[in-house]
């Protein structure tokens, strides 16, 4: 694979990377990103089934700066813990926003462009949608509202709350009712993640070039393409429709080489960057197949 795949015939130098452990430190998942060939970075935080925050040093912080610096790994994005749920009971909302607050102030020190996060799902559950492409009643959403708006009260204002798209009934499944969520917030720090999996898992076609582009009209119709950050490109183990998250390694699933091929290429959102978080061919998480896969559909 040409070390020059980043740089395509549009000019747009393309940012292709991975979700890396942190358990070794923030400065782990810049290494071992930089040796599978990517460019941009995905790590959490902090471990991401317990409470817990993350304590890094100033040194940690220097070191993780200079390695980004020396090896062009840029954006960097934390992903939230996956026990947040900021919609769920007052105990576990407290503990979610806590843990966010923390989140996004080591990302500014970091220089981290934010978070991306679950949003989670309602105390009493969901039913089916309405007309809206809502999954509960008003009143529900305006609890977690007030979750997001006193976390972006109470963290700097340079770094992002990145909302992304579910693939089965959790918040934030189809694009009504995440456009519902971001209008209703009308904060400039509320961008979206958009995960192909969980596109697939929830019915979305973007399999050829004309279905992408429909796609994401409507997106920005709903939503407005100017608050897309970020790809997360992973393959399904379900079929298409099934409501079922579950990630499977480049070309190994049932999304479809047409997908990533019409992802990779569109010069509507190919500025943006591109995660896997893969399984990865050897069990150990994303990967240089992987990602040598994903670069092979650059035309």
């Amino acid at each position: 694979m040409p070390e020059d795949v980043y740089a395509t015939l549009t000019g747009t130098m393309l940012r292709i990377g991975a979700h890396k452990s942190s358990s070794g430190g923030y400065t782990t998942g810049v290494a071992e990103v930089h040796e599978i060939g990517g460019n941009c970075l995905q790590i959490f935080s902090s471990a991401p089934r317990n409470w817990r925050p993350g304590n890094p040093t100033e040194e940690d912080k220097q070191t993780f700066l200079e390695l980004r610096k020396e090896y062009d790994i840029d954006p960097v994005y934390f992903h939230a813990s996956y026990m947040i749920n900021l919609a769920g009971s007052p105990e576990n909302r407290e503990k979610s926003i806590n843990a966010l607050v923390a989140e996004l102030v080591i990302a500014h020190k970091f220089n981290v462009r934010g978070s991306v996060i679950h949003l989670g799902s309602f105390k009493n559950g969901v039913r089916e949608t309405n007309d809206q492409g809502l999954f509960a009643e008003e009143a529900a959403y305006d609890v977690l509202f007030k979750s997001i708006e006193r976390i972006l009260t109470e963290t700097p204002d340079d770094i992002l709350f990145i909302i992304e798209n579910m693939g089965m009934r959790k918040i934030g499944m189809s694009l009504e009712e995440i456009g519902y969520i971001v209008k209703k917030l009308n904060s400039p720090r509320v961008k979206i993640c958009l995960d192909t999996c969980h596109l697939h898992a929830a019915g979305y076609d973007i399999s050829s070039p004309e279905k992408l582009d429909a796609f994401l009209d409507k997106f920005d119709q709903l939503i407005g393409l100017d608050l897309l950050e970020l790809w997360h490109v992973n393959d399904s183990r379900d079929t298409f429709g099934a409501l079922r998250d579950r990630h499977e390694n480049i070309g190994e699933g049932s999304v479809g080489s047409g997908v990533f091929e019409a992802l990779i290429n569109s010069t509507r959102v190919n500025d943006r960057p591109f995660i896997i978080e893969t399984p990865g061919f050897s069990g150990g998480g994303p990967d240089k197949e992987n990602l040598d896969r994903l670069k092979a559909f650059v035309h």
